[in-house]
């Protein structure tokens, strides 16, 4: 079972998530970056994370997430168009809204069932064997 932080500073959206999570999961919701930074520590497996917050913004819960000592996935989930800023966040997944259960649920099962993305095992296929030249 893994602890899933919930970040969203719509109480609806946010409780939402957390009901789709609970089953599998242990979960703590949260309505604030500030409220996430508190609730947030090593037990932590995954955030989903809305980009646009009053307060503090998911950029900057990114930020203090990489300054310490946590190394939670992290999903974002929102309604902005990614833009070229995105590159600069680190993050493992992206989901913009709305989303259904399904997508909340398969961002973090993909997280917790293989512990982030991983370099696959096995031969590479590259270059694409493109037969006699």
């Amino acid at each position: 079972m893994a602890t899933v932080l919930v970040v969203d500073d719509e109480p609806d959206i946010a409780e939402s998530y957390g009901q789709w999570l609970r089953d599998d999961h242990d979960v703590r919701v949260t309505t604030s970056g500030e409220d996430a930074l508190e609730a947030l520590d090593d037990a932590v497996d995954v955030v989903l994370l809305d980009r646009r917050m009053p307060g503090l913004s998911g950029a900057e819960v990114l930020e203090e997430i990489a300054d310490r000592d946590v190394d939670p996935g992290v999903v974002l989930v929102t309604a902005v168009d990614p833009g070229f800023e995105i590159v600069e966040l680190d993050f493992d997944n992206y989901l913009p809204k709305p989303v259904t259960p399904d997508d909340i649920v398969e961002a973090v099962e993909e997280l917790t069932s293989t512990g982030g993305y991983q370099t696959p095992g096995g031969e590479s296929d590259w270059p694409p064997d493109e037969g006699p030249r």
